[in-house]
């Protein structure tokens, strides 16, 4: 049993009357590669919310290594290690590459935005973002701007600024949405880069792409978590195919 890194405690989040995630427990250990899934309205967005702080619990408690950390901010959290990419790329687009993972790197450093230009280029700086793009395979990218990039560029940017938050648990939010399938491939590939470490959760639709990465999977649906367990026996379990996967399943047992 790997050290556990996130755990959720019988976590429930409602609106007003309508109770969106229900009860919902699971624990992350340290190095996992983890799918969330489930279909549309399910909850996930909800409950990665709650994880990462944008939203408090209604019930429950959320820990991470061993500290509660369900009324701590957004900043503590990641400060902590707990880091999210987003569905939607959230990248200052009048910067290079170079400078949205060097504004990663200061925010964690403490370091002041005042000599920013400056500061880009600064030995311990330099050193990592280098690293880190030569890790994903983009370090060729480093000085073009944001609004060159081709989207799946753009998620691979997105990462890598996950990463120079210094993350022990990195929640990908659909990596993979909006770029051309025959690109995904090379998202999953700068996944596998991460360092072994690093806890991975992962919510995303693309079911091949779940597939490839996940050794464990979690079902949501309705609110509740209906199936945890190795990805190789997710898809024999009645109670997900009725409630998502379906013909996927099925093809994936004939072929």
């Amino acid at each position: 049993m790997t050290r556990p890194l996130l755990e959720l405690r019988n976590v429930s989040r409602a609106f007003g009357g309508l109770r969106v995630n229900a009860e919902v427990s699971f624990t992350l250990g340290e190095g996992e590669r983890v799918a969330l899934i489930g279909p549309n309205g399910a909850g996930k967005t909800t409950l990665v919310n709650v994880i990462t702080g944008d939203l408090a619990p209604s019930e429950g408690r959320v820990v991470f290594d061993g500290q509660d950390i369900t009324d701590l901010s957004i900043p503590a959290r990641v400060k902590a290690g707990l880091v999210r990419t987003f569905q939607i790329t959230r990248l200052f687009t009048g910067l290079t590459v170079a400078e949205n993972v060097a504004l990663a790197v200061m925010q964690r450093r403490g370091m002041t935005w005042r000599f920013f230009a400056r500061a880009t280029f600064t030995p311990g700086v330099r050193e990592e973002w280098r690293r880190i793009l030569e890790l994903l395979g983009i370090a060729d990218l480093a000085a073009r701007p944001v609004t060159e990039l081709a989207y799946g560029q753009q998620r691979l940017l997105d990462l890598a600024i996950g990463l120079a938050l210094n993350p022990k648990v990195l929640i990908l939010d659909e990596p993979a949405a909006g770029v051309p399938h025959d690109e995904a491939p090379k998202i999953l590939e700068a996944i596998d880069r991460l360092p072994r470490e690093i806890a991975v959760l992962m919510i995303e639709h693309d079911m091949d792409l779940v597939f490839k990465f996940a050794r464990r999977v979690l079902v949501l649906a309705n609110g509740r978590l209906i199936f945890e367990g190795d990805a190789g026996a997710v898809t024999r379990d009645e109670e997900v195919r009725r409630a998502y996967l379906g013909s996927y399943a099925d093809g994936r047992r004939r072929a």
